[in-house]
């Protein structure tokens, strides 16, 4: 019988040790091998054993650093299938003109960047010679490979295409001009460019977070069964100080998570940022490492080039890697600009082993490793590390590359703090760039001090090797391609016109609303199984959980468990093909997937439908940036800002009291910024929505745009479509006459005084019931007016006033709805004033608003209206007060209604 007395638990966990004297031997092993060689070796022999543990499968924490070494050691290299030397000559040429660029433009103080590319150049060069996938590529057709290309290195792109043929030397010369139509954009920008550009990235953090989404996306997209994207491979560009934006990380554990292994990371690690190093005191690269490996991304480091080799072979004694591993950042990029004696006494001086080591070194072996010779800057380390990468499987890659910033620039540019501003090189800093790089520009090519660009000429053979390259890889990279797509079939007229009936006695929330005419769209047996609904979390707020068992949750695993509400009707389903995005707490995870969904037409030539349905307090105020990013990468579907209004969401209280969202939104170009009243005015919209992005657009509309709907969570009586004249003309343009006094049976006396009352979203509730007060109590007669878009209305009266200048006799359409309409003007919603005085200035009536300014508060609906002055009372008496103003009822009336309403 097992004495259980002799079983003591372990030190290092609660597992019974069940043979302890096989454990002191292992402990005493160590601590012989400590004592013997030293604490060095212990930590070798350790690291060691942990890897080969972990190579034969064994369940073990995995290490989250290794040496500050590479990866793959030089004898593991694969040769690079290619011409190393035609390659070489054509950086060159690329690293010249990208210059240039730059330097030609600072001359008319338009700035841009010329230390990134340079550090990052074989990154690029590598990639575009043998790796990514152009749009004819056989192995991903129409898809090619997805580049986000890092935002500070646009001109090496730029230059690239020059080579290439792709640009010309005028549009070289217009890099940051672009309002005379033949610019470049300053960055990737695929609104400005968009025949070159897919992914808009130099606001930081937004790529690599994009980046993920995007490769996720591909996935779905293969899951569902719309097309086999699985040879597509997501490749993001990167800076160490990037990674420093919370974005840049907040998705590493979904990459890791879902086995994302057609996603590749960048990282240009030059140890520098906008303004001096990523960690002066530290080391970015190992904290990179570390945060990479913990979330479980496999990560490749490529640090030291070739140059390198020699002093690793000498290091015996472990004493240099050490050394490596303890100086910080700042100090490595002191060694850069430092002569061979400094680095002789500071780096080698630190360890007697170290100095004995450097006594075998040349000055000029010294300098050529600290100064030139990054893992980075070599085509064959980088080739090594991007072939490992995606031949990895079942995990997510980062590459983590040590460069040189400003490298090939010449000393005065090489790892200066100031470098991201420095705009140019003198004429005689470029000619010693030529000589370094060898490019056959003469002295005389420089004239007026001029920098010329280069070229080697159309039928060189280095533009015929890259030609050749590209052409094997499937075509010019980046690209963006846009198909002659046919239009989406509309859906059936009936699947919008159940809508104009109104909802009789029941009530119906605008959110339920909504949900329940895309669970109708989503039914439509030629586009249906193209919506893709988002949603971040609190599905079942917004009453979504009846399309969770007919549309499933999209998740690669499928459904590993039992639910717990298996036996509901409405139970919690997840499949490999499931059509919902359910993100959970994350509103930026959301919107990078909307993103990737609403540019799939140009992505991979396939048309989807997002949309994306989130509480409209954490829309556009958390992800504004974000919703840039769309209209920026020409992104089309629809935004449902859901509980929406500072006072329809009753308890909740300030944070979650949106009263601004629509502000927002008018400040982006791309956004369609709705604010619908009644149900059929949702199906309105979404029918024109659908019409404008994937039907087929009228003459001078943009199909560039996405929608922007405001949505309420209070239940109220959906009323029947008026018919009214051209309703459908004013719900899309932003304003109709919803009733008049009369068409609403109130009694009236003749020549009654006459106001208009205009409303958004749920505040024409209040409207209506103070048209009722204002007949009934007051003996005043209000028309009340559905305003669907203040914002819409706003625009097109800026187009009409441009107009104007131009000669051409336009009216703007709230005039022109308004036209005859009797008496003064007050609008009235859920949000601040500032909303509905968009388009004061145009209206011809006297006009005066009401709006919830101010912050929010927990309350009743009622109370919080009330407090607002924004409830039907409070609307009653601004009428009065507007009237009084012009004479047209008693000034009594105001102070009486005050008082009777307990104002």
């Amino acid at each position: 019988m097992t004495d259980l007395t002799a079983i003591q638990p372990s030190e290092l966990d609660q597992l019974p040790d069940r043979d302890p004297e096989e454990t002191a031997e292992w402990r005493a092993s160590l601590d012989a091998v400590t004592k013997a060689a030293g604490p060095h070796r212990a930590a070798y022999l350790m690291r060691r054993t942990l890897e080969r543990a972990e190579a034969g499968g064994l369940a073990l924490p995995k290490l989250l650093e290794t040496d500050y070494v590479n990866t793959i050691p030089t004898p593991a290299e694969p040769a690079v299938p290619g011409d190393e030397e035609m390659e070489r000559r054509i950086t060159a040429w690329n690293r010249w003109n990208a210059a240039a660029m730059v330097t030609r433009a600072s001359k008319l103080g338009v700035g841009g960047h010329i230390a990134t590319f340079a550090s990052a150049a074989w990154l690029y060069e590598t990639g575009f010679n043998h790796f990514f996938r152009g749009k004819d590529s056989q192995d991903a057709p129409g898809s090619g490979d997805q580049l986000y290309i890092q935002g500070h290195a646009s001109p090496g792109i730029y230059a690239r295409a020059f080579l290439d043929g792709r640009l010309t030397e005028t549009q070289l010369d217009n890099f940051r001009q672009e309002a005379g139509g033949n610019g470049l954009p300053s960055y990737p920008h695929p609104r400005r460019l968009p025949w070159l550009w897919e992914f808009p990235t130099v606001s930081m953090g937004l790529g690599p977070l994009s980046a993920i989404y995007q490769a996720r996306f591909n996935r779905y997209l293969t899951s569902r069964g719309i097309k086999d994207v699985s040879n597509s491979h997501v490749w993001a560009f990167l800076g160490d100080g990037e990674m420093d934006e919370p974005e840049s990380t907040a998705a590493l554990g979904l990459a890791s998570r879902e086995g994302l292994d057609n996603l590749t990371f960048v990282i240009n690690c030059n140890l520098q940022r906008l303004d001096g190093p990523v960690r002066a005191n530290f080391k970015i690269v190992q904290e990179l490492e570390a945060q990479f490996r913990g979330a479980g991304w496999n990560v490749i480091k490529t640090l030291w080039g070739t140059a390198w080799d020699e002093l690793f072979q000498l290091d015996t004694t472990g004493a240099l890697v050490r050394r490596l591993r303890e100086v910080p950042d700042a100090q490595v990029q002191t060694y850069q600009t430092r002569d061979a004696a400094y680095i002789r006494q500071d780096f080698f001086g630190a360890d007697p082993a170290l100095v004995e080591m450097a006594k075998l070194l040349s000055d000029d072996k010294i300098l050529e490793c600290f100064h030139l010779s990054r893992g980075g800057h070599e085509a064959r380390k980088v080739y090594a590390a991007y072939k490992a990468a995606v031949e990895h499987k079942g995990a997510p890659t980062v590459i983590l590359a040590q460069t040189v910033k400003g490298f090939t620039l010449g000393e005065g540019f090489a790892s200066k703090n100031a470098n991201h501003q420095m705009k140019k090189l003198t004429v005689d800093e470029f000619k010693s760039m030529r000589d370094l790089l060898e490019l056959p520009i003469s002295d005389a090519q420089f004239t007026d001090g001029v920098v010329p660009y280069g070229h080697p000429g159309a039928d060189s053979p280095e533009v015929r090797y890259l030609q050749e390259r590209r052409a094997a890889l499937g075509g010019p990279a980046p690209a963006r391609r846009t198909h002659a797509l046919a239009p989406l079939p509309a859906p059936a007229e009936k699947t919008f016109a159940s809508f104009d009936k109104g909802s009789g006695s029941q009530n119906v929330a605008t959110t339920m609303a909504f949900v329940r005419l895309v669970k109708d769209l989503v039914r439509d047996k030629q586009s249906g199984r193209r919506w893709v609904p988002i949603v971040p979390d609190e599905a079942r707020t917004f009453g979504m959980e009846s399309l969770f068992p007919s549309l499933g949750i999209y998740s690669p695993k499928g459904q590993t468990y039992e639910p717990v509400d298996r036996d509901q009707l409405m139970y919690y389903k997840e499949a490999k093909d499931g059509q919902i995005l359910n993100e959970g707490i994350t509103e930026a995870g959301s919107m990078a997937d909307f993103i990737a969904a609403s540019t799939s037409y140009a992505t991979h030539s396939e048309v989807m439908i997002p949309f994306y349905i989130f509480y409209s307090m954490f829309g556009w105020q958390r992800t504004a940036d974000q919703m840039w990013q769309l209209g920026d990468q020409l992104g089309r579907g629809f935004l449902i800002g859901a509980t929406a209004g500072r006072t329809t969401l009753t308890g909740e209280g300030l944070q979650h009291a949106d009263g601004h969202s629509p502000v927002i939104a008018a400040t982006n170009p791309a956004a369609l910024s709705y604010d619908p009243a009644f149900a059929y005015e949702i199906a309105v919209i979404v029918k024109d929505g659908l019409r404008r992005m994937y039907g087929e657009a009228a003459p001078g509309e943009d199909p560039n745009v996405f929608y922007y709907l405001t949505v309420y969570n209070e239940p109220l009586p959906q009323p029947a479509k008026p018919a009214v004249a051209a309703i459908d003309e004013g719900i899309v343009k932003g304003l109709y006459r919803f009733n008049t006094a009369e068409s609403a049976g109130l009694s009236l006396v003749a020549n009654a005084p006459r106001i208009q009352l205009l409303g958004s979203g749920t505040a024409i509730h209040w409207a209506l019931e103070a048209q009722k007060l204002l007949a009934e109590e007051w003996g005043v007669a209000a028309d009340v007016w559905s305003a669907t878009s203040w914002t819409e209305l706003r625009r097109d009266a800026l187009d009409a006033d441009a107009a104007l200048l131009r000669g051409e006799d336009r009216v703007p359409f709230v005039r022109q709805a308004l036209q005859g309409a009797e008496g003064p003007v007050l609008a009235v919603s859920d949000y601040m004033r500032q909303v509905p005085d968009q388009i004061a200035q145009w209206v011809e009536q006297d006009y005066s608003s009401l709006g919830a300014d101010g912050f929010g508060l927990s309350d009743t609906r009622d109370a919080a209206r009330r407090h607002f002055g924004v409830d039907a009372q409070s609307i009653v008496v601004a009428a009065l007060a507007q009237l009084a103003r012009r004479g047209e009822v008693k000034a009594a009336a105001v102070k009486e209604a005050r008082e009777r309403y307990g104002l």
